[in-house]
């Protein structure tokens, strides 16, 4: 009869009494908690939006940037967070003051004081939610006063701000750095080419094989005209006259003529040293200095395109709903949480006396 007699006292135990001590608590200790809300959106002009918000979003001049929202999420989530908080506010001990109840106050029943139990209590107070179509994100801050909950909520935006902001001077430096060194190279690429030509024009002797080999051809063609006629005038003067003083000269002529053909020839291609020798690594020279000096032109293009798309192509944080002030606190739910006690405390109580009377029943 013992498991019948205790049937009153496991009531109270595991029902009245936990349900009394929930109402006590929540009815009377408990410290009023205070939300505020804000909603931001983090968007980038040149990523491409979808449907929906993200649609009207992108029709405003500017898309969502998904990625980059879960970077602003762990920053504000995060200890660098807490620090500026904790230097402007002075959460532990606005979370830790006696007028806030011993369960709900920070290092309460737990005496760990320590930076990183801060951090986790903190991280119980501020909650981030994103929807998947829109990537807008509500952030909620609770506090123990309504004023420090909204300043918590617009101190974290303020500095999720900064955060986008650094990461957009980053990326806009490193991005102009790159291209800044690619037109640097190519500079040097392109004066060491131009140098190289000049030193070869100095050293062979010639400006410009090519048009060199074309002048030359023209006198050797002069020149082989000249000798024609020539030949010409001595055929003429040894029909009429055999002994004609001027058939000595006229050879004569003929001979330097002939000479200097030879010699213009061999200046073009003759060897080593004629102008259709050199007019390879001249080429092969010129040829690197037009790359050099195209590829100039492309990075300085880039450098141009970089500069503009480190205006063009930044983030931001577009602040939808601004952090509200609360008015009451809808924390803690007062009524729901004595009710689940009770429904809670009636389930074990059913499960116990089950147990109380299938061990009655083995003992019979």
């Amino acid at each position: 009869m013992r498991p019948l007699a205790a049937l009153p006292w496991l009531f109270m135990l595991s029902v009245f009494l936990p349900t009394l001590s929930s109402a006590i608590y929540f009815g009377s200790i408990a410290s009023d908690v205070f939300v505020s809300e804000s909603r931001f959106v983090v968007r980038g002009p040149q990523r491409q939006a979808t449907a929906g918000l993200g649609a009207i979003l992108q029709g405003a001049g500017f898309s969502r940037s998904q990625d980059d929202t879960y970077t602003v999420h762990d920053f504000i989530l995060s200890r660098d967070a807490l620090k500026e908080l904790e230097r402007q506010f002075a959460l532990s001990k606005s979370f830790g003051g006696t007028q806030v109840d011993r369960i709900s106050r920070f290092a309460g029943l737990d005496p760990d004081s320590s930076f990183e139990a801060l951090h986790r209590y903190y991280q119980k107070r501020i909650t981030l939610a994103v929807d998947g179509v829109s990537s807008i994100t509500v952030l909620r801050s609770s506090a123990f006063s309504p004023q420090e909950a909204q300043q918590i909520n617009e101190k974290l935006l303020e500095l999720s701000e900064l955060l986008v902001n650094k990461l957009n001077e980053r990326g806009r430096q490193d991005m102009i750095r790159f291209a800044t060194s690619e037109v640097e190279a190519a500079e040097q690429k392109a004066k060491a080419a131009t140098l190289a030509v000049s030193t070869f024009r100095t050293q062979k002797g010639v400006f410009d094989p090519e048009r060199q080999s074309v002048l030359q051809l023209q006198l050797v063609s002069k020149l082989q005209d000249e000798l024609i006629a020539t030949k010409t005038q001595l055929a003429q003067v040894r029909a009429l006259a055999k002994d004609n003083p001027q058939i000595q000269s006229l050879q004569k002529k003929l001979e330097i003529l002939e000479s200097e053909i030879n010699s213009e020839n061999a200046k073009v291609a003759g060897g080593a040293r004629s102008l259709s020798s050199k007019s390879a690594d001249f080429d092969r020279l010129g040829l690197e200095r037009a790359f050099a000096e195209k590829q100039l032109a492309v990075t300085m293009t880039s450098l141009e395109q970089a500069r503009n798309d480190a205006v063009r192509k930044q983030l931001y944080l577009e602040r939808i709903v601004q952090p509200n002030l609360p008015d009451v606190s809808v924390e803690p739910r007062r009524l729901r949480n004595v009710l689940a006690t009770l429904f809670l405390g009636l389930i074990a109580w059913g499960t116990l006396s089950m147990l109380l009377a299938g061990i009655r029943e083995h003992q019979n």
